[in-house]
């Protein structure tokens, strides 16, 4: 069960990571592609990518706290 919630959470973290990183690339600019996109050069997705990407560490470094055994005293 740990195993399974682990590789779940780990699969969203990274994907809800790499999405910000596309939106705060195409805020900014970097990543102008499509050419019709409606987030080229606009703040909002820069401040929505950044918080996307944060998002995405938090869930990967919970799955990461799944791994870990629990102790029992």
């Amino acid at each position: 069960m740990r195993k399974t919630a682990l590789v779940i959470l780990s699969i969203i973290g990274i994907f809800l990571m790499l999405s910000g990183l596309l939106f705060f690339l195409q805020g900014t600019g970097i990543f102008p592609y499509p050419k019709s996109s409606f987030m080229i050069n606009e703040t909002i997705w820069i401040i929505r990518g950044a918080i996307l990407f944060v998002v995405g560490l938090i869930v990967l470094f919970i799955g990461r706290h799944f791994r870990r055994p629990v102790k029992v005293r």
